[in-house]
């Protein structure tokens, strides 16, 4: 059993670093793609205050499909370019967003959610998918925690045998 608890927030370099040695502990010797995830949704949604949401969404035929999140159901298919995800998908970068409801296109899957980061997964080469987390907080989100979430999305493609 892996224990998790939120982190403390004093110092977000420190939170980010403690969350990325957990998350490596949770991946070590297993490689499969949807136990990983699966985990690493868990573990963001428990660790990280002020969340309503933590997931991913996988390329499929040319859009975004539903993969393992913790929070309220969620919008199943994305295109891509539309709404953060597909718009982080499609330009290949980390997109922080201080308030959806400024977002131009912004999919409300949950009306609670009013601040969002999402993290384009790469492979190869290829984007392969992205990691999303959502607030209800406004501004829950700043470039301290893309940087950090980053690092924890690369640990995560390291660890997982996944294609593209």
């Amino acid at each position: 059993m892996f224990a998790t608890a939120p982190l403390p927030s004093d110092s977000k370099p420190a939170l980010y670093a403690e969350l990325l040695a957990q998350a490596r502990a949770l991946f070590e010797g297993e490689r499969d793609p949807g136990a990983n995830a699966a985990n690493l949704a868990a573990l963001l949604y428990h660790s990280l205050a002020g969340l309503n949401w933590a997931g991913f969404y996988w390329m499929k035929e040319g859009g975004l499909v539903l993969g393992s999140f913790q929070g309220r159901p969620a919008c199943v298919r994305i295109a891509l370019g539309k709404g953060v995800c597909g718009t982080a998908a499609r330009e290949r970068r980390t997109i922080v967003v201080p308030d959806v409801n400024a977002f131009p296109g912004h999919i409300a899957c949950d009306s609670a959610s009013r601040s969002e980061v999402v993290i384009p997964l790469v492979r190869r080469g290829e984007v392969i998918g992205v990691m999303d987390l959502d607030s209800p907080q406004l501004k829950r989100f700043d470039e301290d925690d893309a940087r950090g979430l980053e690092a924890v999305a690369h640990a995560f493609l390291e660890s997982t045998d996944l294609g593209g």
